[in-house]
């Protein structure tokens, strides 16, 4: 699912995702007898037969579908409910990553500052005199890695000794969620709530190393703050490995310390393995790495780390800028991950409406850049950018005109190379892998527990490229995957 656990393997994030066989209902032999021709204008109106048997199959109701498939500058093949907002769950992140990349440019950076006052000296003992103050950025993609150097290249110009850091967040404005929230699932990294100072998603990694011996998991917490620990056994099992081992977690937290309750069984011959949950808040988070990293590159801090504000006087230490947007889109939507979409949405409303953004000014740049682009925008909502929602809405009709507009955009390029490439990566790298399909479709996917959405660009046999948009919200959803295949691999024989 769009929002499911994130595992580390060998300190590499990768995203787990339930994947089916692919079910295929065209015959290839009746499409060559009706012929390119008559396929390229099948019915705006309806579905081709093999289509129609295969979205007959999913049993669920016609009023449920939204679809939009079209020829890039080119005329409409199907059109069915185009015009009626539905939740597109994470293919919303279409949206948000095309705002941000047309409004801000391929090449936009987050620089984080350390700064010092005016004039301020270190002494002798490598003393700072007055506050070190962290302006952050709402750098989506900022890792303990890059927070570890920029606190190293603040040792290696003399600086060992702290009063005070401050901590100014003002880019974004009241933003905190409450990451239980959703589906009362407070600790899943998919949930985790942005932070203009936010460092590797605000995620600890839980680590399990087999000890095979003494037959038991030796748990680590990565990094190993001083204020997470890990309770609780998981139980040893010797059968052969099943696949990706299955536990439960229950995140306490307390007055300055987080225990993280675990349970479940693992087999031993699966070898280490480590899941992802969020242990505190996105402050808190950053404060404990900070003085954890801190502390081992030699340095002492004599106060709290608290937040505020950088005097206009202030100027830069040191600081870090992250890699571009385009990069970052790329990482947002082949990964699906929710909170990055969330920081490219108020980023947005800091650059177009100032500091202090919130969702809603980030929701109102997106608007307004896609209406300038002559989007027609009627009956959208974009409550946070990520399609981790119940309100958010879109339109089939809407989307592909975006697509179109992207696909003749000086900036297509960078946009169509952050969506997932079909059967190679992304989220559906275990998805259309056969012959006709695999890798001819750069697509995002969409999943919530009442909403099944794909969409993107599909090149076809004869070497055009089409565009499709299915959005279907319904109790059964679910069943929709296999249509959506059989539509992809239609319009690649095309």
């Amino acid at each position: 699912m769009d929002y499911a656990d994130t595992f580390y393997v060998n300190g590499s994030v990768t995203m787990a995702w339930n994947r089916r066989s692919l079910i295929s209902y065209l015959r290839p032999a009746a499409l060559a007898f009706l012929g390119a021709s008559a396929l390229s204008i099948a019915s705006a109106q309806g579905l081709p037969p093999d289509l129609q048997k295969a979205w007959d199959a999913t049993r669920i109701a016609s009023g449920a579908l939204s679809l939009q498939v079209q020829e890039v500058g080119g005329p409409v093949m199907i059109s069915q409910q185009a015009d009626t907002p539905r939740n597109p769950a994470s293919v919303m992140k279409m949206v948000t990553t095309w705002a941000a990349l047309s409004g801000l440019g391929p090449d936009y950076v987050w620089r984080t500052n350390l700064l010092a006052r005016a004039g301020a000296g270190v002494d002798a003992q490598g003393t700072l005199r007055g506050p070190l103050y962290v302006q952050a950025a709402g750098d989506p993609f900022f890792t303990i890695q890059d927070l570890w150097n920029l606190l190293r290249q603040l040792r290696l110009r003399g600086i060992k000794n702290l009063s005070e850091v401050i901590v100014d967040r003002g880019m974004f404005g009241k933003i905190r969620i409450d990451p239980g929230d959703f589906d009362n699932s407070p600790d899943r990294p998919y949930n985790a709530s942005p932070d203009a100072m936010m460092v590797n998603f605000g995620a600890s990694r839980l680590v399990f190393q087999p000890d095979q011996k003494a037959h038991k998991w030796i748990p680590i917490v990565d990094p190993p703050t001083a204020n997470v620990r890990i309770e609780g056994q998981i139980g040893w099992s010797d059968a052969r490995c099943p696949g990706s081992p299955v536990i439960t977690t229950r995140v306490e937290p307390g007055a300055g310390r987080t225990v993280v309750h675990v349970q479940g069984t693992a087999a031993g011959s699966c070898g280490e393995f480590s899941v992802y949950r969020l242990t505190m808040t996105q402050p808190e988070y950053f404060e404990s790495l900070f003085r954890m990293l801190w502390k081992e590159l030699g340095g002492t801090l004599a106060r709290d780390i608290r937040a505020g504000s950088v005097p206009g006087s202030a100027v830069p230490l040191v600081w870090h800028d992250s890699p571009s947007l385009a990069d970052v889109i790329r990482q947002t939507n082949k990964h699906s991950n929710n909170v990055m979409a969330r920081m490219l949405l108020l980023t947005l409303g800091a650059e177009l409406n100032g500091r202090g953004a919130t969702p809603e000014s980030g929701a109102r740049s997106v608007l307004g850049i896609l209406r300038n682009q002559g989007i027609d925008t009627r009956g959208w909502v974009l409550d946070n950018g990520s399609g981790l929602s119940r309100d958010g809405r879109i339109t089939a009709k809407g989307l592909a005109q975006m697509l179109d507009y992207a696909w003749h955009s000086s900036l297509m390029s960078e946009y169509v190379s952050s969506l997932s490439i079909s059967g190679v990566d992304g989220t559906t790298r275990r998805r259309l892998r056969d012959e006709a399909t695999r890798g001819q479709a750069h697509l995002k996917t969409g999943t919530l527990a009442r909403a099944r959405a794909l969409a993107g660009y599909v090149r076809g046999a004869s070497g055009k490229r089409y565009i499709l948009v299915s959005l279907v919200n319904d109790a059964n959803a679910g069943g929709v995957r296999a249509f959506d295949d059989a539509l992809v691999r239609w319009l690649a024989e095309q």
